[in-house]
């Protein structure tokens, strides 16, 4: 393998060459104390690892690195610092990521070890299929899942990361402008700070989808980021999928419909606050509802009382101010002849009305009620 190391002391640089060229057969071809010649450098030569100091003058080690690895993804990098636990706290990367100043043999050869085991492992999974679909859900509760159902949670470096992960997946398949991002996560920083702060968490999600096997792949343009996934199925794609289907829903496509509707577990993304999710949650709550309606229409033509009781009692529980709902409750109940319960489920809407909008029931709704009591007259409230 061919290597280069990047570190602005001459000394350093000497001495890494030195217990490099001690223990491994990894050959040295270029050392740099300047980082951008270090950078045009690598475009010209094969180059397999890079050795940087994480500390050099001019940008921060890990901005360097993602601009390495946005020309070239499968460069091997490793990160050499002082003792200095802030660092080693604050990129929190595993053994292949770093070795300390100053370099021990030891320390160097387990690394070195670990490369190589490395980069025979990416050769051999550039030849295999990738390993068995992933599940990723993204209504109410985020969660990856493999092909066992066995949850496989990322490990997200900061809050900052996690949140332009999400924003990349919300834009899935897009190329997403830089200056966009930034604007989105860092709009009060300085430009110099803010480009820093994106090349390090744009880093620490490249290391974290590593995990996940090629699934989750990130590349770049020289405007921005791309996320496309392979192979991993998304609850939202599968919902809209089925409920955009230019079908109507039947003794045939009714199974699917439910099915659909059964997806939706929650808020798109719930328990996140970020402003960007507000407009897609609403659209999606909006299918739903407009699906379920659907589907308590079919119910109703096909007199299935106990399914319309079911679903329509789920919407309350989930919007307890959505009227129609109340009103397909009362037909079913009607149907059933459940005289008491129909006169509950519409002392319920009214109550809850009088007391959070001070409002009536929808016409529609008082005019049926007005209308079933007429024609059940022996009933007495």
């Amino acid at each position: 393998m061919k290597a280069i190391l990047i570190d602005d002391e001459k000394l350093a640089l000497d001495f890494l060459e030195h217990q490099i060229n001690r223990i491994s057969s990894i050959e040295v071809v270029g050392k740099f104390s300047n980082p951008w010649k270090a950078f045009d450098y690598i475009d010209e030569k094969n180059v397999e690892v890079v050795f940087l100091d994480i500390h050099i003058p001019e940008i921060n080690g890990i901005e360097l690195a993602e601009k390495i690895l946005e020309r070239n993804p499968r460069l091997h990098i490793v990160f050499v610092t002082g003792h200095d636990d802030y660092a080693i706290q604050a990129f929190e990367l595993n053994a292949l990521d770093y070795v300390m100043k100053p370099v021990s043999a030891k320390r160097l050869s387990n690394t070195i070890e670990r490369i190589t085991e490395k980069v025979a492992y990416d050769t051999l999974s550039q030849k295999k299929p990738l390993a068995k679909q992933l599940k990723m859900t993204l209504f109410q509760r985020v969660a990856i899942l493999d092909s066992n159902n066995q949850l496989r949670s990322p490990n997200w470096r900061t809050s900052k990361v996690e949140q332009l992960f999400y924003y990349l997946l919300h834009r899935r398949g897009q190329v997403v402008d830089k200056t966009e991002l930034i604007e989105l996560l860092w709009p009060d920083f300085d430009l110099k700070k803010a480009f820093s702060q994106l090349y390090t968490s744009i880093y620490h999600i490249r290391k974290t989808i590593e995990d996940y096997d090629g699934h989750f792949l990130l590349s770049n343009t020289s405007i921005g980021y791309m996320l496309t996934l392979e192979d991993v199925s998304l609850d939202v794609e599968e919902f809209e999928n089925i409920v955009r289907k230019d079908q109507a829903i039947s003794k045939d496509t009714i199974e699917e419909f439910e099915y659909a509707i059964s997806l939706y577990k929650g808020d798109y993304l719930q328990g996140y606050d970020y402003f960007w999710i507000e407009s897609e949650r609403q659209r999606l709550e909006q299918l739903w509802m407009r699906t379920v309606y659907w589907i308590l229409n079919y119910y109703y033509t096909q007199k299935q009382s106990d399914k319309i009781i079911e679903l329509a009692t789920e919407i309350i529980q989930r919007f307890p101010l959505e009227e129609k709902a109340y009103l397909f409750l009362m037909k079913a109940y009607a149907r059933r002849n459940q005289k008491v319960m129909v006169e509950q489920t519409y002392a319920q809407i009214t109550e809850l009305l009088q007391k959070e909008l001070q409002e009536e029931p929808q016409p529609e709704i008082t005019c049926w009620y007005e209308d079933w009591k007429k024609k059940n007259k022996e009933w007495s409230t």
